[in-house]
């Protein structure tokens, strides 16, 4: 990484309200290439609507958001969002298909499709990355722990080998333990991939595991933002 690179993802004066209900007031947040920032704050606090209006779901109301370097509303959308990869908070996982057809949802359709065959190899493949046995790619979200699930959503997450990866809330529901290992699993496959990482969650200790930065949402605004060995 050059001080020459723009950030990863950078906002500038960002808002966004419902009817008379201010979510966002002004929120400028910079994430370097390569890093793994963390937004913290209080239920209701915006965490979830900064992620969408990155993403593009939600217009904000004023500000602006730059992608690489670039407006993220110029250029092919398909393009810009194949460069993301998701980890949903409930696991988002389709009941009707098997567990490798979920991880290969990208690669089966749109801008990154691939043949069937290669499809499955790579969704058996990052299967193997998060922990899981080939033999679970032609099991049925419903016959998964709930761990289990949250590495298929993992897997299915970095199957496409995305430059930016978001995690919503990873580890919702997992017992203490579990969430340590899906912590110390994002940490790693981050890591490993060079991926630049944003993550909102309430876990204090995914926060530890996780970020290299750390922003505090509060009242519609960034707080703070700093490294996490300055948190406390």
């Amino acid at each position: 990484m050059t001080d020459a690179l723009p950030p990863m993802i950078e906002m500038r004066h960002v808002a966004k309200a419902f009817g008379d209900k201010t979510v966002l007031r002004d929120v400028h947040l910079s994430i370097p290439r390569g890093t793994s920032m963390v937004i913290i704050g209080g239920s209701g606090s915006g965490k979830s609507v900064t992620l969408k209006c990155i993403l593009g779901l939600i217009e904000p109301d004023a500000g602006q958001i730059f992608v690489d370097g670039h407006d993220m509303h110029e250029g092919d959308r398909d393009a810009f969002l194949a460069r993301f990869g998701m980890l949903f908070q409930g696991g988002a996982l389709f009941d009707s298909l098997p567990v490798w057809q979920n991880v290969a949802f990208r690669l089966l359709r749109g801008a990154l499709k691939r043949p069937k065959r290669e499809a499955r190899e790579i969704a058996i493949e990052k299967l193997r990355r998060v922990g899981l046995t080939p033999d679970v790619a032609d099991a049925f979200p419903a016959e998964l722990s709930g761990g289990m699930q949250k590495r298929v959503g993992l897997a299915r997450a970095i199957a496409a080998d995305p430059e930016i990866i978001f995690f919503d809330e990873p580890t919702t529901g997992l017992d203490p333990i579990m969430a340590g290992v899906i912590n110390d699993l994002i940490r790693e496959i981050v890591t490993e991939m060079g991926a630049t990482a944003m993550t909102i969650t309430h876990d204090m200790s995914s926060v530890r595991a996780i970020a290299d930065d750390v922003a505090m949402l509060h009242d519609g605004v960034i707080k703070w933002t700093g490294p996490v060995a300055e948190m406390d």
